[in-house]
């Protein structure tokens, strides 16, 4: 039986013509590795942007259905060049969009979840030899509504895809070499990861990381799908290789750090001190679907009998919070609601830390050291998160890889040979 490998393209490795012959060679050298091959791409460069401001220019407020239909043309492009690309230099290939696939998602626009992938076609046109390219980012309903999946979108398309082929891996092709201990170009001296877990990859990816998107990464823990994230002008780097963790060797408690420069802090002032406020607030937060990240409650202030409830969320979804929890002042009978946008998260992660002592108190007196004043924190048994100002943040990252050592060769590796992925 042939192995199948799926590999996903983003928008900047298919941006023009001579990208997209670029991309059908590494397409056709794993064809003749002996292995069927099916592909994912984004839009074309900055497409989805240019049909945004063109939204934008026309509506302040785009309906989120049309806003679907719309960004969903742009992949429709990259598949139809990228095959005639293959096609040009004597293989067949063959497109599909997410309609004729049978990628099903949830009914809900801009931010749809994958339901079911039909693989009939998929495999029909594999056994026929042909190389098969997929529309990622869109899906369609049950009753044939387009939907698009969101940020990120492709990257968890491609791995939906593998997951329901049970291909060998899922090859994640980008314009860095693989993942590195931290953003190379805020730290010379990170280091590129030979193999991290899903679970490290899941946190970075939280935390700030812009190599796979959380729900990318969140699929292929669940479906257990080997993900290797390549150069998309490096054929024969291996890049990074991303699997579970009872594999891994970990011999340093830290992995990686990380920034994310898109978050926002709320805070919900004065909430009376009775039950099911919180709940309240988070529903219907949730209700919109507005994902909320870092959480504090306050203790309650004798003289007001009210605390303060601070959260954070994604920058781009600011306006709808902030509309959202306007809606509901009077109902929860707080004071105000007020939002910052400079601020940054930054994250220490590492499979190694748990059961390891002194790995806070560590990040919290290097970012002491460096007068950096910390907002808010989160923890979870492999991460650490300090909300800290925006301005701050890329000190914050050089000085916390240097204190825990990441620049030097490989952090963590795989126990004896890697698998034949």
């Amino acid at each position: 039986m042939r192995r199948i490998v799926v590999q996903k393209f983003g928008g900047t490795s298919v941006a023009d013509t001579g990208k997209i012959k670029n991309v059908a060679k590494t397409v056709i050298h794993e064809k003749n590795n002996g292995n069927d091959v099916v592909v994912v791409v984004s839009a074309m460069g900055h497409t989805t942007d240019y049909l945004v401001k063109m939204a934008k220019d026309l509506s302040a407020t785009p309906s989120e259905r049309e806003m679907d239909m719309l960004l969903s043309t742009g992949e429709g492009v990259s598949i139809a060049l990228l095959a005639m690309a293959i096609q040009a230099q004597g293989y067949d290939a063959v497109s599909f969009n997410a309609m004729q696939v049978g990628i099903f998602t949830e009914n809900v626009h801009s931010k749809a979840r994958i339901l079911k992938i039909e693989t009939e076609k998929l495999r029909k046109n594999l056994n026929e030899g042909k190389i098969v390219i997929v529309a990622g980012f869109q899906g369609v309903t049950a009753d044939g509504e387009i939907t698009t999946l969101g940020r990120g979108g492709s990257d968890t398309s491609a791995v939906a895809i593998a997951a329901a082929l049970n291909a060998e891996r899922c090859d994640i092709y980008t314009d860095v070499e693989g993942v590195y201990t931290t953003d190379p170009r805020v730290v010379p001296t990170a280091s590129k990861l030979k193999s991290i877990s899903y679970e490290e990859m899941l946190e970075l990816a939280h935390a700030g990381a812009n190599v796979l998107h959380p729900r990318s990464v969140e699929t292929a823990k669940l479906n257990n799908v080997p993900l290797r994230v390549r150069s998309s002008f490096k054929i024969d780097d291996m890049g990074t290789l991303i699997l579970g963790v009872d594999k891994m060797e970990i011999d340093r408690p830290v992995t990686g750090v990380a920034a994310d420069l898109s978050q926002t802090r709320i805070v919900v002032l004065d909430v009376p001190d009775t039950p099911g406020q919180a709940a309240k607030i988070f529903s219907t937060l949730a209700k919109e679907n507005i994902s909320v990240d870092m959480i504090i409650q306050s203790y309650a202030k004798k003289e007001t009998n009210t605390n303060d409830i601070a959260f954070t969320i994604d920058t781009s979804d600011k306006g709808k919070t902030l509309t959202t929890l306007d809606k509901l002042k009077s109902e929860i009978g707080c004071r105000d609601i007020l939002a910052n946008s400079e601020i940054a998260k930054v994250s220490i992660i590492g499979a190694g830390m748990i059961d390891r002592p002194g790995i806070a108190s560590g990040m919290f007196e290097t970012l002491s050291n460096l007068g950096i004043n910390i907002k808010m924190i989160s923890t979870s048994e492999i991460k650490i998160s300090c909300l800290v100002d925006k301005a701050d943040a890329n000190k914050a990252v050089k000085a916390l890889h240097e204190e825990f050592d990441l620049g030097s060769d490989v952090v963590a590796d795989v126990k004896g040979d890697l698998p034949n992925v």
